[in-house]
């Protein structure tokens, strides 16, 4: 065993002559410990809740968006589509026309967006097992029908048991001189089928129609504002969407699930790593008590620094000594925090401790936890380089401020 590391270890178990060293080496093993184990949790919890509401946007979102690099719709008349449309590692092709309408239900009304999908987006979508009231069924026996967001359902005063249909008003194009306001919109009824219920912002936007009611209300027969894709399972999917990309050229784009929902993915991200941060800067202030340590134990030890000295101890292999003194006990509290934070992260994962606020309407009834490894070898890197710094200034200034003394 290198021999200051030995001595360090001996002076960490060792009886000290004032117990107040051992107090305030107890406090820093405890602030380095919890902190480890805030970030480890509050850092689980975050990458928790992303991957639930990325579950959630993903029975929704299409596996990949095809997308007009300019304006709202598209012709799919072209070669491109129909090669897309038939392309080995395309399982779902299915034909989007949205538009801004507004809903009235008895007297109430309501701004969404209205989504018209081709029948295959049935068997492409995971929307169905999102449903909280009804069935998903856009069609059946030539008859059309909606599905609603669960907010929109509740702000109009929606409800299945009064199988009345629901207004839809869509703004006609082009300029007109405005003598009737009412003669300015298109408009139709729907019964709708069912209500879903996936994320707020979701669920507050869209009401899902067959594409062939929205194009008989928005009187238009031949153009899309996307195109939603899924893929034949087992394709490498960056390659599949670079390909379709190289057919599709300039004037279109091809998004998968995370540039669908940049933002939200990039604020999670901001989020995770603000909080690490306000954590890491925590844990620095805990790790402070490393200082009032190790700077009682070197003038604890002086006379052992004379020992030492005499049996040819050079100032640099004290300086070590004390160093890894500061080491020992970043790293002892390392430890600990990683397993108090892990045991945590595994109770909360099957016996959910902490509970969601039950009046939110929650999907998941316990903050939901997942444990990245990665991010726990970061959260380890962190600890143990801020207690190698904060155990570095008594070391550097104070013993060595000392030992100078000394010989002098």
């Amino acid at each position: 065993m290198n021999f200051s590391l030995y001595i360090a270890r001996r002076y960490l178990i060792a009886k000290k002559s004032q117990n107040v060293i051992n107090i305030i080496s107890g406090i820093a093993v405890a602030g380095v410990a919890i902190g480890t184990a805030a970030l480890i949790i509050i850092l689980s919890v975050m990458n928790g809740l992303e991957e639930v509401t990325g579950s959630l946007l993903n029975s929704f979102d299409p596996q990949y968006k095809i997308v007009p690099v300019k304006g709202k719709r598209f012709a799919t008349d072209e070669d491109a589509f129909t090669k897309i449309k038939n392309h080995e590692s395309v399982a779902h092709y299915v034909e989007v026309l949205e538009e801004n309408v507004i809903l009235r239900f008895n007297d109430r009304q309501y701004i969404a967006t209205m989504k018209g999908v081709s029948p295959e987006y049935v068997y492409m979508s995971g929307i169905d097992t999102m449903m909280w009231d009804g069935s998903f069924i856009l069609e059946a026996d030539d008859h059309d029908f909606a599905v609603l967001g669960g907010l929109i359902a509740s702000t109009l005063g929606f409800n299945l048991n009064r199988f009345n249909p629901i207004q839809v008003f869509s703004p006609k194009t082009g300029r007109r001189a405005v003598v009737n306001p009412a003669s300015q919109f298109n408009r139709d009824m729907i019964f709708p089928s069912g209500i879903f219920r996936i994320q707020n912002e979701i669920d507050a936007k869209y009401i899902i129609v067959p594409l062939r009611y929205a194009r008989k209300l928005l009187k238009d027969q031949k153009k899309v504002s996307a195109i939603e894709l899924s893929l034949v399972e087992g394709c490498d999917g960056d390659d599949v969407q670079k390909e379709l990309q190289t057919i599709l050229g300039s004037n279109y784009r091809i998004k998968n699930r995370i540039q669908q929902q940049e933002l939200v993915y990039k604020t999670f991200q901001s989020e995770k790593w603000s909080i690490f941060m306000i954590l890491a800067f925590i844990l620095v202030i805990a790790s402070l008590n490393i200082i009032s340590s190790l700077t009682m134990l070197i003038l604890d030890k002086k006379d052992d620094i004379e020992i030492l000295k005499s049996m040819g101890a050079t100032v640099r292999t004290i300086k070590r000594i004390f160093l890894f003194e500061g080491w020992l006990i970043s790293f002892i509290g390392t430890i600990l925090g990683m397993i108090l934070g892990l045991i945590f992260c595994y109770l909360q994962m099957n016996y959910q401790l902490v509970k969601l606020p039950s009046e939110g309407g929650f999907l998941v009834d316990g903050y939901p936890v997942a444990i990245s490894f990665p991010d726990i070898l970061i959260i380890m890197t962190i600890v143990l380089c801020i207690g190698w710094a904060v155990a570095w200034y008594p070391v550097r200034y104070i013993s060595g401020k000392y030992l100078e003394k000394r010989e002098s």
